[in-house]
Order: structure tokens, then C-alpha cells, then sequence
């Protein structure tokens, strides 16, 4: 009769009684212990050691989609009345794409507005990680030229039409290059398609230049300067 003791890496000490089978069983048990103990070290290891990938700016569409179905949830017979863009400390530009954005949908049964957000990145205010719903407000009129639109029409997303507006803006780019970008959708009487309009600045209203591309179709539809 043979007797083995080991102590595992749990610090537990095992005995074996028997005869040498059992005694090679004994051994390559304890083997097993102690190499699956230290694969499992080392794999707690990498886990800990690997660096937390940056936060990367998302798309419009790819954003939209993020916030519809909690829309949805508030209410079933929902449609869009705008899109934007928000630039957000942190998250490195990429084209046609942002760190955050804000949808406004509205519910003709309700004759309610409200908005939401989605963002990459915890912001300040109520600017909120993932999804985050604001306030409902009375809706019984469109607000200045924008208009209700139906979610089905939504078919070309920001970077695709930011890379149309660009085709007709080498001139505008090259003596104006690095300025942010704005990426507005919305429904006007100026198209009979929704579009986005692509802004070389912070805003519309302090931009000098912008391109309007057809959402539904992925057509140039004109320059504004």
C-alpha cells in the first residue's frame, strides 16, 4: 500500500491510499489541479491587464435604431420629426458619424412629442450613456418647416451621405480643412423627399456652408452658402 499527499493551489491537502495505479492516478490528478489553477490565473491576468477600448462615434442611422424601439414603447403609431448630431468630449470625430445624437419622434394619437438621446459616453446635463428618454410636449402643428416623417423612408445614413456632399465640396474642403461637422434630417417643403443636410460647422446658423443629400435615395440635392 502506497500513501501520496498533495496540496493543491487552494492550499487543500488531498491523500491517496492504494496501490501504484492508484498512486499514478493520484499523480496525474494532482497535475491537472495545478495546471487548470494556473491557466486560470493567467486568464484573470490578461482580463485585468487588457485596456479598455476608447468609445467610438456611432452613425445616424445606427443611433436612430438604438432609440426607435424605446420610442415605440411609448407609443406604436410613432414617426420621426428630426435627427442631429451632438459632438461629445472624448470621442474622436470620425466622418458622418458623432459621439452622440438626438431624435424627436411624435405620436399622432397622443398629439405628443418627446425626445430622446444616444450617446457613446456618459455626458453632462441630461445627456445620458445609451438611450435616455426627455420630457413629453404638446404636439398638434409642425414646428417651423419640419414635418412628421415615416421611419420607412429613412434609407441612407450619415457617412453615406457625407460622402455624396463631399464629392460636390473638394474646393470648400481644401480651404477649410479640419472644421467640425453637423448632421441634421429632417422633413421640409423644400425637397418632397426627407434629407439630411450636411453642415461644415458647429450649427446651421453659424455654418457658411452645407450640403443637402436625399435620405431616401442617396441623391445630391443642392449647395447652400
Amino acid at each position: 500500500m502506497v500513501e501520496l499527499s498533495h496540496i493543491g493551489a487552494n492550499g487543500v491537502a488531498t491523500v491517496y491510499h492504494g496501490g501504484m495505479t492508484s498512486l499514478r492516478a493520484g499523480i496525474l490528478l494532482g497535475f491537472a489541479t495545478v495546471f487548470f489553477a494556473g491557466c486560470s490565473s493567467t486568464s484573470k491576468e490578461a482580463q485585468k491587464k487588457a485596456p479598455e477600448k476608447p468609445p467610438e462615434a456611432i452613425s445616424g442611422r445606427s443611433a436612430f435604431y438604438k432609440m426607435y424601439p424605446t420610442a415605440r414603447m411609448w407609443a406604436n403609431d410613432v414617426q420621426a420629426l428630426r435627427l442631429s448630431s451632438i459632438r461629445m468630449d472624448g470621442v474622436k470625430d470620425e466622418p458622418g458619424k458623432a459621439g452622440a445624437w438626438e431624435a424627436t419622434f411624435i405620436s399622432p394619437s397622443k398629439l405628443k412629442s418627446k425626445t430622446f438621446t444616444y450617446s457613446v459616453v456618459e455626458g453632462s446635463g441630461n445627456l445620458h450613456k445609451d438611450v435616455f428618454s426627455g420630457f413629453e410636449e404638446d404636439f398638434r402643428n409642425p414646428r417651423g418647416q419640419s414635418a412628421p416623417w415615416v421611419i420607412p423612408a429613412f434609407k441612407i445614413d450619415s457617412d453615406e451621405a457625407l460622402a455624396t456632399a463631399l464629392k460636390k465640396s473638394a474646393d470648400y474642403v481644401k480651404k477649410n480643412p479640419g472644421k467640425p461637422m453637423f448632421y441634421l434630417l429632417e422633413q421640409t417643403p423644400r425637397y418632397p423627399d426627407l434629407a439630411w443636410r450636411i453642415v461644415w460647422g458647429e450649427s446651421v446658423s453659424t455654418s457658411n456652408y452645407s450640403v443637402y443629400v436625399d435620405a431616401t435615395t442617396g441623391e445630391y440635392l443642392e449647395t447652400m452658402r
